[in-house]
């Protein structure tokens, strides 16, 4: 064991690391999730490592040196979380928590130089998605429809955020439920109705989301790597992400429109659809 590691009772820490947390991203936000729900705190997980707990072994992502995490909760736990986290080992930037931390909390692992975010009820980007009472739908991670809609409202989408979708989507079923709440003891679905929902009544929603699956299917065509999907385990991906991309877009076209989405249509590109993202600076 390299001098200076500490050994909690999960095993090593890591050098300079906090007991109270484990040195694998994805091991301590599964263990943050599960601690949390044991105390009766309604918390999911979301981003980067979100994507890995469905695709543990998926060698585009095991490849990344990433740390952050990424949580939500509810408003009537934000609190009581916030506490939680510190109690667990990991420092407030108190300056922000102030200011910003009715909708997101920002923390740190000081040791492991590892960020926390916590959104409380909303993800605020691009577009604004409601959580509302999906978190109870699903564990340990935001329900897989959700997951994939913060990746598709990306306006400026990366390579990284299409990689991300694309295995989302090749990985598991669109259907018309969440299906499994527990990934632990199966494999969820990507709700076609819930992303529906919203690209059907918000046509900035619905510009963003249809231009990102031609993104999607472009990069499908022309730049995709061999190893780009290899998930690790021996086997291909589970379904034809050309095909589960063209699903996913002939439903939304399909879907009835609302009178708002009609209406701002006939508006059109002349007016912007989206918000810019706000950088948040942080005092740690």
């Amino acid at each position: 064991m390299t001098a200076g590691a500490g050994v909690g009772p999960d095993g090593p820490t890591g050098v300079g690391g906090d007991a109270r947390t484990l040195a694998d991203p994805l091991a301590e936000a599964l263990r943050v999730v599960e601690r949390a729900a044991d105390v009766g705190l309604l918390v999911r997980l979301m981003g980067g490592m979100a994507i890995r707990a469905h695709a543990p072994d998926w060698t585009a992502r095991t490849r990344r040196t990433e740390v952050d995490l990424d949580f939500v909760t509810v408003s009537r736990d934000r609190g009581a979380f916030f506490a939680f986290l510190e109690t667990e080992g990991y420092t407030p930037d108190r300056q922000h928590n102030a200011l910003f931390g009715r909708k997101q909390g920002y923390f740190v692992d000081v040791p492991r130089n590892r960020p926390v975010d916590v959104l409380v009820d909303t993800l605020e980007m691009c577009h604004r998605l409601d959580f509302g009472n999906r978190l109870s739908l699903s564990i340990p991670t935001l329900p897989l429809a959700d997951l994939l809609l913060t990746k598709l409202q990306v306006v400026r989408i990366n390579r990284k955020d299409v990689l991300d979708a694309l295995v989302l989507l090749a990985e598991h079923p669109l259907g018309p439920n969440d299906g499994v709440p527990d990934s632990t003891h199966g494999r969820g679905t990507i709700s076609i109705p819930r992303i529906v929902d919203i690209t059907a009544n918000d046509w900035g929603w619905w510009r963003t989301v249809t231009g990102n699956l031609e993104k999607l299917a472009q990069f499908l065509a022309t730049d995709l790597g061999d190893d780009d999907l290899d998930v690790g385990v021996g086997r291909p991906v589970r379904f034809d992400p050309v095909e589960q991309v063209e699903k996913l877009r002939a439903a939304i076209e399909a879907a009835p429109k609302s009178a708002r989405w009609r209406l701002r249509a006939r508006v059109g590109e002349r007016v912007p659809w989206y918000n810019e993202p706000e950088e948040m600076g942080h005092g740690l």
